[in-house]
This record gives C-alpha cells, structure tokens and sequence, in this order.
C-alpha cells in the first residue's frame, strides 16, 4: 500500500524596529540597520541573518486569526518523503498585520546527502552549493526548532502551506540530529487547508502560486523558502480579510485539525471512486 508520504501532499504540488521582546521575540541576533524591502533571491538562502523592514504600530494590527506580528516557515528539501527526506534551506519570520517583514531568518544546510537533480531543479541548490556554502544539519535543524518554538511560547501563530509537510519533515529531521522536536505545533495556521474549506468547490490547482494568485499575493521567486514562506503569509491575512474570520489563532488551529481531516477523507473517497484502492491518505494536521 502507498504510504501517505509517497502521494502528492494536498497542495498538488510535486514537490522600522523590532516590537518589544515581550511581544515580538527576537528570531535572530542583532539586527542590521532597516532596509526598505527584502529582495528574496536564491542566492540570499546562504545569509543568517534577521531583517527588519517594518514597525508593528497599533494602528496596522488588524483583529482575527491573522493579526500581527504573524510567524512565517518553509523548508525546501531532498525530497517528498518526511521520515527519509532533508532539509536544505529553511526560513523563519515574522509579518505585521499589513504584511510587512518585521523579521526573518534564512538557513542553508549542508543535508550530509547528495541532493537529487529533481529537488535541485524545483529549488535550484545544488550538492556542490550546500557542501561549500551550507551549515551542518544538525546546527541548521537545532535553530529552526528553537527559533519555532520560541515563537509557539510567545504565542504568535506560525503560518506554513501544507504545515504536515514542513512540520513532520523538521520533526523526522530533528530526531536524525539528537534535538528534541516540536511534537505538537500550535497555534499553526495552513493557508491550504483554510482555502480548501471557504472556497472549497473553486476548480484548479491549488499550489501555493496558484492560490497566492487567486488571492493577488505577490510571490516571486517560488520554490525558495522565504519567498514561499512570506508568500504564505500574506495568502494567510487575504484569506482571512476575503472571508472576515472573526476567531482566535488557537481557535483556528482547533478547526483546522478537523476540516484537514475532512479533506482527507474526501480524497480518500475520490480516490476509491476512480480505482486508486491502494491510496492511504492521513489527515492528521498539523504534523504526522
């Protein structure tokens, strides 16, 4: 039977100053000067660093599950499959309620494995790259996991497209490495899973550059972390404008665990419908 990992993973994809601590914690060290916009680029995915681009004042945080400051993650990998897969590069950050970047973190690993032409040629890193320019994975998979959680105890939901993906993947990578892993993300936000339940009859794909286009979100650069993962964040926000939800974060990642559940057992069905009978879709969200 073909194990959930092994399907295509919902999205039908194949693959200004900082608030204070109390409120904002910080996701990198000392911050450089402001700048006024972040270029997202592949070569900027070697960079640690944290940007400050913007100010959270009480006038730009709007009310509701997306009000800021709003986390943003997105890993790019080896691969599909999270128990065997890697890390490459990954990026943390943190939204205003507008959507400006208050901060953000990017990491590029060296995975301690050869890189698959497919995945370098969906990300564009190559082996050669992450060996010369990446950090060990183990020091990588260790500061993402603390700079998420450090986000989770301040209580800024974290928002990740096909979170079961980018969470299971850390946290098979995290037990490889000796680090204690997040077992149960939360407040998590899934821009997938929101879309698919508020405008659940809309026809087409529903890749993060599809629906960021749906929703008028500028994404350049697709398929790189912070890229995706700011992208993702502001589909977040315009999806909780269009449709005016009006609940808590923590009462968001609630009903999300079931309409992901949901989801799955409507694939299931059409999959039974059109004779994938070996088809074994979980839909526990957000992490397997």
């Amino acid at each position: 039977m073909v194990a959930w990992h092994e399907l295509p993973l919902w999205d039908d994809d194949t693959w200004g100053e900082p608030a204070p601590a109390a409120v904002l914690p910080s996701i990198a060290g000392p911050a450089p000067a402001a700048v006024e916009s972040v270029v997202v680029a592949e070569e900027s995915v070697v960079a640690v660093e944290s940007v400050v681009v913007a100010e959270i004042t009480a006038e730009s945080v709007a009310l509701g599950p997306c009000a800021g400051p709003l986390g943003v993650f997105d890993l790019e990998t080896t691969g599909i499959d999270v128990r065997s897969d890697r890390i490459v590069s990954a990026h943390v950050g943190v939204l205003d309620a507008s959507g400006a970047v208050i901060d953000a973190r990017t990491w590029l690993a060296d995975p301690g494995v050869e890189i698959p032409a497919g995945a370098t040629a969906v990300h564009g890193i190559t082996t050669e790259r992450a060996r010369t320019e990446g950090r060990p994975a183990p020091e990588v998979v260790a500061e993402v996991t603390a700079t998420l959680r450090d986000l989770f105890a301040a209580g800024i939901p974290v928002v990740a497209y096909n979170a079961p993906f980018d969470f299971s993947l850390l946290k098979y990578e995290s037990l490889r490495h000796g680090v204690v892993p997040i077992d149960a993300p939360s407040p998590v936000i899934d821009p997938l899973v929101v879309d698919k339940t508020y405008d659940r009859y809309r026809r087409g794909k529903r890749t993060l550059e599809v629906v960021a286009a749906h929703y008028s979100v500028t994404l350049e650069g697709a398929h790189d972390a912070a890229a995706d993962a700011i992208a993702a964040g502001r589909v977040a926000q315009a999806i909780a404008a269009r449709f005016d939800l009006d609940v808590s974060a923590d009462d968001l990642h609630t009903q999300q665990i079931a309409w992901a559940r949901a989801q799955a057992e409507s694939l299931s069905e059409y999959f039974v419908r059109i004779g994938r009978l070996d088809a074994d879709v979980d839909g526990s969200w957000p992490i397997r």
